[in-house]
C-alpha cells in the first residue's frame, strides 16, 4: 500500500496539513486517527471545502471535518466483499485490523494482491489388481507369441508424492515407507545406486533443471503384487509434469515410468502396471511388438458394485520379487508348459472380458481359477506349498476362485466368493492369520494438482 503518512491525519492536525496530504496522495482522502492510532473517520476535499463554507479556516483542526459514518472493511475478509463495495458508491476503502488500525487502502485502481505463495505439485495414482492375463505382457512372450492380453482395474490405494522446486540446486527426497533420505547437491551427485534406486532413475529420466524437494509415500506393503513400482514412479512423473508448460501425455506418462524401471534398472517385468496406474479403471489391454492398446470396459455400476462385494483381498504376510520371477519365467518361457499355459491365459482374458462386460461374475470367479493354475505353470517360484496351502483353504471355505496378485511369489490373494458365504471367508482366513480388506475399484487413473500455501516466514 502507499506510505500510511499519505492516507492517515491525527485528528488534531490542521486543515492546512489535510490539504498537502490531499495533494500528495492523489486518491481525494484522508483517514483520521485518534491519539491511540484507531482510524475514527473519513476526511475528503469536498469535507473540508464545505466545511469551509461556514467558516471554518486552514488553522482549524482536522476534526472539525471527519465524516465519522465511514465505509471500512476488516483486515483477512473476503475480497468480494470489498470488490462489491467498490463496485457501488465507494471509491476508496480502508482495511482495519481488529483494533481499528490501519492495514490497507483498496482503491478501483489500487487493489494488492496476496503476497504470492509456495507452490506445491502433488500427485496420487492408484494400485490396480488384476483378473488374467498377467505374464503375457512381458516382452519377450507378446514379441515371440503373436501378442498379449490382459485384464486389470485399479483399486482405492494409492501412492503419493509432494514436490516443491528450490531455487537452488539441491536435492532432497524422502521416502515415508523405507524412512530414507537422499539427499545431494545437485542432479550429477545424485547418483545412482543404493537407496532409493528407483525414484533416482526416475528423476535421472526427467532431468529437471532445478533443485527440489520430494516426498513420496503409499497405502500399500512393498511386494504387495499391486503394481507398486509403477505406482511410485508414476506418481513422481506426475508431480513433476505439474511444472511442465508442454505436458507428458498418459501413454507418455506410463512409458516413461516403464523406462525408468524396466530399460534404466534393468528390473525384469511386464507392461501392464505402469498403464493401469495412468489410465486408471476397467482395462482390456492388448500388447503387439509395435503398438500397446489400451481399452476401457465400460461396465454398469450394478456390475462393478456386486463386484466389490465379490472380491476379498487376503495379505499372505509376506512380498515377493518380482523381478526374480520374471527371470525365471523369461528363461521357461519356450517349455511346452510355460507355451501352453500363456495360450490359456490369453483365452480366458477372453472369456472374462465376455462375462464382466454382461455381468456374469460367477463365470468370471470360476475363470480366474483357471487364470490361476495356468498362470503357476509359468513358473515354479509364482507359488509355493505355504501359498497353495492358502489358496486351498481359501476354496474350502467359500472361494470359487482366486490368484495371486501380481508376479506370484508373495503379496496379496484376490478371491471371488458367493453372497452368504464372504464373511465366514473372511473369518476362517482371519482365524488362520491372514488379514483381509475389501475392494473399491478406482475409476480415475493418476491425478495430479498443485496447492499453494502461504510463503514461509524469514
Amino acid at each position: 500500500m502507499a506510505d500510511k503518512s499519505h492516507v492517515t491525519i491525527a485528528e488534531t492536525a490542521t486543515i492546512e496539513e489535510a490539504f498537502r496530504r490531499l495533494n500528495a496522495n492523489m486518491l481525494g482522502i484522508l483517514f483520521a486517527q485518534d491519539a491511540g492510532g484507531k482510524i475514527v473517520g473519513a476526511v475528503t476535499d469536498g469535507d473540508i471545502r464545505r466545511r469551509m463554507l461556514t467558516g471554518t479556516t486552514i488553522h482549524d483542526k482536522v476534526a472539525a471535518c471527519v465524516n465519522r459514518n465511514f465505509v471500512w472493511a476488516r483486515a483477512g475478509g473476503p475480497r468480494e466483499q470489498i470488490l462489491k463495495l467498490l463496485d457501488q458508491r465507494v471509491h476508496v476503502i480502508p482495511i482495519l485490523d481488529v483494533e481499528g488500525r490501519l492495514v490497507d487502502v483498496f482503491s478501483r485502481e489500487l487493489f494488492n494482491l496476496s503476497d504470492e505463495s509456495e507452490v506445491f505439485a502433488r500427485a496420487r495414482s492408484p494400485v490396480r489388481i488384476s483378473f488374467s492375463g498377467g505374464g503375457t505382457d512381458l516382452t519377450h512372450y507378446f514379441v515371440a507369441n503373436d501378442g498379449g492380453a490382459v485384464i486389470n482395474a485399479t483399486i482405492k490405494m494409492y501412492a503419493h508424492a509432494t514436490l516443491r522446486r528450490r531455487s537452488d540446486a539441491r536435492i532432497r527426497i524422502y521416502s515415508h515407507d523405507f524412512r530414507c533420505t537422499v539427499e545431494a547437491d545437485d542432479l550429477a551427485e545424485l547418483g545412482t545406486g543404493g537407496d532409493l534406486a528407483l525414484i533416482k532413475s526416475v528423476v535421472r529420466l526427467i532431468k529437471p533443471t532445478y533443485g527440489f524437494e520430494l516426498e513420496v509415500s503409499a497405502d500399500f506393503p512393498v511386494g504387495s503384487g499391486l503394481g507398486g513400482s509403477a505406482v511410485v514412479s508414476s506418481a513422481i512423473i506426475g508431480c513433476f509434469n505439474e511444472f511442465r508448460s508442454d505436458q507428458w501425455d498418459r501413454h507418455e506418462i506410463a512409458e516413461m515410468a516403464f523406462q525408468a524401471e524396466r530399460l534404466m534398472l534393468n528390473i525384469p517385468g511386464g507392461w501392464q502396471d505402469q498403464y493401469a496406474t495412468v489410465f486408471g479403471g476397467f482395462n482390456h489391454m492388448e500388447f503387439f511388438s509395435d503398438q500397446n492398446t489400451i481399452v476401457p470396459l465400460r461396465l454398469d455400476t450394478n456390475i462393478i458394485a456386486e463386484l466389490e462385494e465379490s472380491l476379498v483381498l487376503c495379505y499372505t504376510g509376506s512380498g515377493h520379487d518380482s523381478g526374480a520371477i520374471h527371470r525365471d519365467q523369461k528363461a521357461q518361457h519356450e517349455t511346452g508348459d510355460a507355451v501352453a499355459a500363456a495360450a490359456k491365459q490369453k483365452e480366458v482374458t477372453r472369456d472374462i472380458r465376455r462375462h464382466l462386460l454382461r455381468g456374469q461374475l460367477l463365470e468370471c470367479g470360476r475363470l480366474i481359477d483357471e487364470a490361476w493354475h495356468a498362470k503357476r505353470k509359468f513358473s515354479s517360484k509364482i507359488s509355493s506349498n505355504a501359498l497353495d496351502a492358502i489358496y486351498d483353504f481359501a476354496r474350502q471355505h467359500g472361494a470359487v476362485g482366486g490368484k495371486l496378485l501380481g508376479a506370484g511369489g508373495g503379496g496379496y490373494f484376490m478371491f471371488f466368493v458367493r453372497p452368504f458365504e464372504r464373511y465366514q471367508l473372511i473369518a476362517a482366513l482371519e482365524q488362520r492369520g491372514h488379514s483381509c480388506s475389501r475392494i473399491m475399484f478406482e475409476e480415475n487413473g493418476l491425478r495430479t494438482w498443485k496447492s499453494r500455501f502461504p510463503a514461509r516466514s524469514a
